[in-house]
C-alpha cells in the first residue's frame, strides 16, 4: 500500500496506493518526524472526533514537500537529484497519493488529470522554485512501483 522512493539513502517520495481507502479508523502514512503529515480516516456514521486545536509553536522547515492527490488520470513523475540530474520516472494513477520530499521533479500528463496539490506555505514564487530543463523523452526510464 505504501511505497518509498529512496535514492542515496534519502526519501524522494512516498506513494500511497489506492488500497489505502480500505483502511478502517485512523491511519497515518508518514513518520512522526516528517515535515508534512498524511493521514486517512474512515469512520462510521455518528463517530465523534473530539474537538481540539493545535498549539502555536515555532517550526523550522528547510525543504518544501508537496502532496499530490490524483483524482483522475495518469501522471508521470520524473525525478532529479539536487544537482538537476535525471534519475528515473514513475507513473501515478487515479486515487493514488504521492508526497514529494527531496530532489527535483517534473511531470508529464499521460491521461487527462484532475489532481490536488498541497504544500507548506507561504509560497514565494521567485524564492521557492528553481525551474530547469526537462529530460529528453528518449531517455525516460520508468521504474515500477
Amino acid at each position: 500500500m505504501i511505497k518509498e522512493i529512496i535514492h542515496k539513502k534519502k526519501l524522494y517520495a512516498l506513494i500511497i496506493k489506492e488500497t489505502y481507502q480500505k483502511k478502517k479508523g485512523i491511519s497515518f502514512f508518514t513518520k512522526n518526524n516528517a515535515n508534512q503529515q498524511i493521514g486517512f480516516m474512515n469512520h462510521p456514521k455518528n463517530y465523534f472526533i473530539k474537538p481540539h486545536n493545535h498549539q502555536k509553536r515555532e517550526t523550522k522547515i528547510f525543504i518544501t514537500s508537496e502532496v499530490i492527490i490524483l483524482q483522475k488520470g495518469k501522471l508521470r513523475v520524473d525525478f532529479y537529484d539536487t544537482k538537476k540530474k535525471y534519475l528515473f520516472s514513475i507513473v501515478v494513477k487515479k486515487n493514488q497519493i504521492i508526497m514529494l520530499v527531496h530532489g527535483g521533479h517534473g511531470f508529464k500528463i499521460l491521461e487527462p488529470v484532475k489532481m490536488l496539490e498541497i504544500k507548506q506555505g507561504p509560497y514565494v514564487n521567485n524564492k521557492d522554485k528553481i525551474k530547469f530543463d526537462k529530460i529528453d523523452e528518449k531517455r525516460i526510464k520508468i521504474k515500477k512501483i
